[in-house]
């Protein structure tokens, strides 16, 4: 039986080997989708994709890509108006393939990617299925900063329980995203449709973008499981 960080590697490597040259790529981030570059750039180095764009979702993908020697593959995604396929993972998956997704705080950024992306390509490993959003992991919502205790206030009206996203290593304080804004993280279970759920969170004003992602924008959902075995969600 396969752990956690050998289903994530198997299910990244798969990904990384759909990659086809001339590709603009969108990165996902977190710990699988680095995985995820990490076997991608290993194709680059022994030269099998020699024109490929990697799109950041984040700061950590602009890190990493430094790290593994393909930085001047990365362009901005103001450079593009074309992002052939994105690849990420997620924190959720239930079986209509509705996603929560930015548990890392990169939830804003990962779905301006996915969500303009012609083909959004979920890479998961099977502790991340669930029956309802919800049911592992608080919903990120990301807010404007000086309003983040109103907009709270507004989002438990919805039900459930929110809370400050604070760090209690390193810098203390709240959570700063790559765009300057805090998190909150939103404890309940996601009764009704999500893709309903996300457009109220939206409506709220002081709220930038909420870890909802509806089913709708999602290609494949990839999904490794313990025996080794690699389907994709139907």
């Amino acid at each position: 039986m396969l752990d956690i960080e050998e289903m994530k590697r198997r299910v990244a490597k798969y990904a990384a080997d759909i990659i086809e040259d001339g590709q603009t790529v969108g990165v996902g981030s977190g710990s699988t989708s680095m995985l995820f570059l990490r076997y991608l750039s290993e194709r680059v180095h022994r030269g099998e994709l020699r024109d490929v764009r990697l799109v950041p979702t984040s700061s950590e993908v602009e890190y990493q890509s430094t790290i593994l020697g393909v930085d001047k593959l990365v362009i901005q995604p103001w450079q593009t108006e074309r992002i052939d396929i994105a690849v990420d993972g997620a924190d959720e998956v239930d079986p209509r393939r509705n996603l929560v997704k930015g548990g890392g705080g990169a939830l804003t950024g990962e779905k301006v990617v996915d969500y303009s992306a012609r083909e959004f390509i979920v890479i998961v490993d099977e502790t991340k299925l669930v029956d309802q959003l919800g049911s592992k992991v608080p919903i990120p919502v990301e807010v404007i900063p000086r309003f983040w205790r109103i907009v709270k206030l507004r989002i438990e009206e919805l039900g459930g329980e929110c809370s400050l996203r604070v760090l209690e290593r390193g810098k203390r304080g709240p959570l700063i995203t790559d765009n300057g804004n805090y998190l909150l993280d939103w404890r309940t279970l996601i009764k009704d449709d999500p893709k309903s759920v996300e457009v109220r969170l939206r409506s709220i004003p002081g709220v930038v973008e909420s870890g909802i992602f509806s089913s709708e924008h999602v290609s494949r959902v990839l999904v490794c499981f313990k025996d080794g075995k690699l389907i994709e969600l139907k």
